[in-house]
C-alpha cells in the first residue's frame, strides 16, 4: 500500500508537537510493515524541500500561513508522478480538503476540531476564518471516513452531521521506552506540574490561580511550568500579580530524558485547558506514575479516567483544581492509589496498537475504492 500523508508540520519542524507525533508514528509503523509512506508538509527556516524520517519520505513545502492552500497542490502534482493507494488528510488547525483535489481514497484524520474554542487563541478575524473553514468538511468528505484519536472528537464530528457510521475512534499511542517508571523516590516538596507549550488557550492560568487554594492545605506545594511558548511572559506577569514567590515556577522547554525523569519525581500534573483531541500529557504523565487533575471538557475526559487515574473539575473554576489537588497530594493512600492505576492504565496505549488500527481503515478503504 502507498501512503500520501498531509500534515502542518513534521517532526523535525521547531514547533512539532502531539500531532505530528501521533502521525509520524502511524507512517513509521506502516513502512516497517512493508507500506510505503510520503508525508507532505509546511517548510520552516533552514529545513531541506527533501528529506527522510525512519522510512517515511518528507516533501515539504509553504509555510505555516499559507499550507491550506500549498499542500494540497503540492499533493496532487506529487501523486501524478508518483500514484499511491491511499492519502491520509490530518485536519489539524485547517482542512486541505483533499478529495477536492484527488479521486484517490482520503481518510481524515482528527485530533480535535476548535469550533468556538479558536478564539480563546486568535483574533476574531483569524477565529472567523477557521470556523468558516471547517463548517465544509461534512459536505466536502461526504464519502470520506475518519479517524477520531478520542470519542470527544467523535462525538463532536457526529454532531456537525457526519454519520456515525464513517467514523471510528483510534486512541492514540505513548512511548512506553521513553515515558516509564524509573523508580525513582518523589521530591520532597510536593510538586505539580504544567506540562506543554504556553499558548492563550490552554488556560495555564487556572492552573496557576489554583496554587492559592492548594497552599492553604500544602503550604509546601509548587507548580512547575514546563514548556515555552508565545504566552510566556502573560503568564510570568500573572505570577507576579498572584505574588505567588516561590509556589510557581517556569522552567522553560525539557528534551525528554530530562522531562521525564522530573516527572517521575513530581506528584500530580494540571491540564486546565478547554479543549483536547485526547490530551497526550495526561497519559505521558501517568505512564511516569503521576495522576491528574484536569478540565471536564472534550479529549481530556477520555484521557483522565474520574476518580481512578486522577480527577476531572469544572473548566475554569480554580477553586475546584486547588481543591482535588490538595485531596491528592494531602492523602497519601489515594495518591499511591492513583498512581498506580495510571501505570495500569497507559499499558494498552501502544503506538503499534494504533498503527494496526489504522492500518486496517485505510486497507478497507483501498478495497471499496
Amino acid at each position: 500500500m502507498k501512503v500520501v500523508a498531509l500534515n502542518w508540520r513534521d517532526m523535525r519542524h521547531p514547533e512539532a508537537g502531539g500531532a505530528e507525533v501521533h502521525i509520524h508514528e502511524i507512517l513509521s509503523h506502516l513502512v516497517r510493515w512493508g507500506h510505503e509512506a510520503t508525508e507532505i508538509t509546511s517548510g520552516f527556516p533552514g529545513c531541506s524541500r527533501e528529506d527522510e524520517i525512519d522510512g517515511v519520505s518528507i516533501v515539504r513545502g509553504g509555510r505555516w500561513f499559507n499550507a491550506n492552500f500549498v499542500l494540497p497542490a503540492i499533493a496532487r502534482r506529487y501523486m501524478k508522478k508518483h500514484p499511491c493507494d491511499v492519502v491520509l488528510e490530518d485536519i489539524n488547525k485547517l482542512p486541505f480538503f483533499m478529495p477536492l483535489y484527488t479521486k484517490v481514497p482520503v481518510v481524515g484524520v482528527i485530533p480535535h476540531l476548535f469550533g468556538t474554542t479558536v478564539f480563546r487563541e486568535a483574533g476574531w478575524l483569524t477565529g472567523a476564518y477557521v470556523l468558516f473553514m471547517e463548517r465544509f468538511i461534512p459536505s466536502v468528505f461526504r464519502r470520506n471516513r475518519f479517524i477520531a484519536i478520542s470519542p470527544s472528537t467523535a462525538d463532536d464530528l457526529v454532531s456537525r452531521g457526519i454519520g456515525r457510521d464513517r467514523v471510528d475512534v483510534v486512541l492514540c499511542g505513548l512511548d512506553h521506552s521513553t515515558y516509564r517508571d524509573l523508580g525513582l523516590e518523589r521530591f520532597e516538596r510536593p510538586t505539580i506540574v504544567h506540562l506543554g507549550r504556553l499558548r492563550k488557550y490552554k488556560s495555564v492560568e487556572i492552573a496557576m490561580r489554583a496554587m492559592k487554594v492548594v497552599r492553604k492545605r500544602i503550604p509546601d506545594a509548587r507548580l512547575a511550568i514546563i514548556g515555552d511558548g508565545p504566552f510566556r511572559p502573560a503568564l510570568e506577569e500573572e505570577a507576579a500579580r498572584l505574588e505567588s514567590g516561590d509556589s510557581i515556577e517556569f522552567l522553560g522547554h525539557m528534551k525528554a530524558p530530562e522531562l521525564v525523569r522530573y516527572l517521575n519525581r513530581a506528584h500530580l500534573l494540571f491540564n486546565p485547558s478547554p479543549k483536547e483531541g485526547w490530551g497526550l500529557t495526561v497519559v505521558e504523565a501517568n505512564a511516569c506514575g503521576v495522576p491528574v487533575v484536569a478540565s471536564d471538557r472534550p479529549g481530556l475526559r477520555d484521557s483522565v479516567i474520574a476518580g481512578s487515574t486522577g480527577f476531572l473539575v469544572p473548566y475554569g473554576d480554580a477553586t475546584a483544581f486547588g481543591e482535588k489537588a490538595a485531596d491528592i497530594l494531602g492523602d497519601a493512600e489515594l495518591w499511591r492509589r492513583m498512581s498506580g492505576n495510571s501505570l495500569e492504565r497507559v499499558k494498552e496505549l501502544t503506538w503499534e496498537r494504533c498503527a494496526r488500527e489504522t492500518e486496517r481503515i485505510l486497507l478497507e478503504a483501498v478495497s471499496r475504492r
